[in-house]
């Protein structure tokens, strides 16, 4: 059920009225090629997504389908063809596969430097990041440079600093694909637990099935190139999810047996 706010009716005042809220994102018609005319390659067809308020949304499909580029486009790092993109907050926030933290500070020291430049005062900083790295359960690693800290533990940092930002909207784009089995499934914990606390939009890239049915509200596979949303799974199960869920294990064998399709048709074309 899409979030919904409250106004006033005109005909019957003071009677209040369901409205659907407004999209956090929307992706309307976009377009992405690459390459010289007569030579292009149309990476993105057409993509129309709108992401609402305190939504999580994986987008799921083989590599080079196109979801890094559409997460980019989203993002802001790069412009669609044609085709627009309405972020109504502002600038996202965005983490990326790797942590891509500065190993010269510590930890605290990497979201602080997200703060000072959003303008956050000097005296509120420490007290800020302090609050973030304990938002994501490290509440003693403020003083840790990165080579101190295992690979789920930095991949916890850029959480916290993504967060910093203030953003209405996360991206992620595979996050956690480089981490091994424990650790992942750890943070999948911890990622819905944040997720639901912050209430903020999150857009997941992922092409492992069984992570985006234990994460999403919302499931778009993309159809390899050009890329299109060529099916979408709503997800009624309640939060926590487990991987060895009955109902996820069924729904994820759904949705692969789905993606294979998309997989052979790209092949035939």
């Amino acid at each position: 059920m899409h979030p919904t706010t409250i106004t006033e009716q005109a005909a019957a005042p003071g009677t209040a009225v369901l409205e659907p809220a407004a999209p956090a994102v929307r992706v309307a018609g976009v377009h992405k090629t690459f390459g010289r005319p007569g030579g292009e390659q149309t990476v993105l067809q057409d993509i129309n997504i709108d992401v609402m308020p305190g939504e999580f949304i994986c987008l799921l499909g083989s590599s080079g389908c196109g979801k890094s580029t559409l997460l980019n486009l989203v993002a802001g790092l790069d412009e669609p063809s044609s085709g627009r993109i309405e972020i109504p907050s502002g600038r996202p926030a965005l983490m990326f596969q790797e942590h891509a933290l500065f190993p010269w500070l510590t930890a605290g020291k990497n979201i602080e430097l997200v703060l000072r430049l959003r303008g956050v005062d000097r005296a509120d900083r420490r007290s800020r990041a302090e609050e973030l790295l304990a938002l994501v359960r490290l509440q003693d690693a403020y003083g840790k440079r990165v080579h101190e800290l295992s690979g789920g533990m930095r991949q916890r940092v850029a959480l916290a600093r993504a967060l910093a930002q203030d953003s209405e909207v996360l991206l992620m784009d595979e996050p956690f694909a480089a981490l091994d089995a424990i650790t992942r499934d750890v943070l999948h914990e911890e990622l819905t637990r944040i997720w639901q606390s912050a209430g903020v939009s999150v857009v997941f890239v992922t092409h492992n099935v069984r992570e985006a049915v234990r994460l999403a509200q919302r499931i778009l596979l993309m159809s390899c190139r050009p890329g299109r949303v060529a099916h979408e799974w709503r997800i009624g199960l309640p939060q926590p999810r487990r991987l060895e869920d009955p109902a996820v294990a069924e729904l994820s064998v759904e949705i692969t047996n789905q993606l294979r399709k998309e997989i052979r048709r790209h092949a035939r074309d």
